[in-house]
């Protein structure tokens, strides 16, 4: 076996969030940070930031023959799961999906939404950049419809970070449009 090292992998991603249907960087500028007035990096993170993609197949049977003879795609799930590090009040809204922010002369507020069970959710759209294959070249991967879907905790204890563990889901966008874009830089 013959192994290319400039196609082996490792370093961190950096995470940026922006609203549902923010303008997408174009893939000529993979390489560049995307517009600040659209994407926002949500800072430090710790041990890395994950696209998990599962998939689940339906699988199709005939009496006549005892093995597999199709699959069918029956549901697709896409997550994006990473530890904010910097457990700011901003982060926080973004772990819960919304809620009311305020400040004041030396103090900042943050409560989560409260309103029924019924009421839409904010969507978000994630970015996160990191080192692609090829050599010193970064990867682009844009969840374009995503909530955070996983219970959070908040720890403060004397010999470990406080962190955000989040997990978003991503969900459907439309006939026209895939809910995940990922573009590799090649040159």
């Amino acid at each position: 076996m013959s192994v290319t090292t400039t196609n082996l992998v490792q370093g961190p991603a950096t995470l940026y969030t922006g609203a549902f249907g923010a303008t997408e960087p174009l893939d000529s500028v993979v390489n560049t940070t995307p517009a600040a007035s659209s994407w926002t990096d949500v800072g430090g993170t710790q041990d890395g930031v994950k696209l998990a993609i599962d998939q689940t197949y339906g699988e199709l049977e005939v009496d006549q023959i005892v093995d597999r003879v199709g699959s069918r795609l029956t549901k697709r799930n896409f997550t994006i799961e990473t530890s904010l590090a910097e457990p700011t009040l901003t982060n926080l809204s973004l772990v819960l999906n919304g809620g009311t922010s305020a400040s004041g002369s030396g103090y900042a507020t943050f409560e989560p939404s409260f309103a029924s069970s019924a009421t839409q959710p904010t969507y978000k759209a994630l970015l996160f950049d990191g080192w692609a294959p090829g050599g010193a070249f970064n990867r682009r991967v844009i969840l374009r419809r995503s909530l955070s879907t996983d219970a959070t905790e908040i720890g403060y204890t004397k010999d470990k970070q406080t962190l955000f563990a989040v997990k978003f889901s991503g969900h459907y966008v439309s006939a026209a449009i895939a809910p995940l874009h990922i573009a590799d830089q090649t040159s």
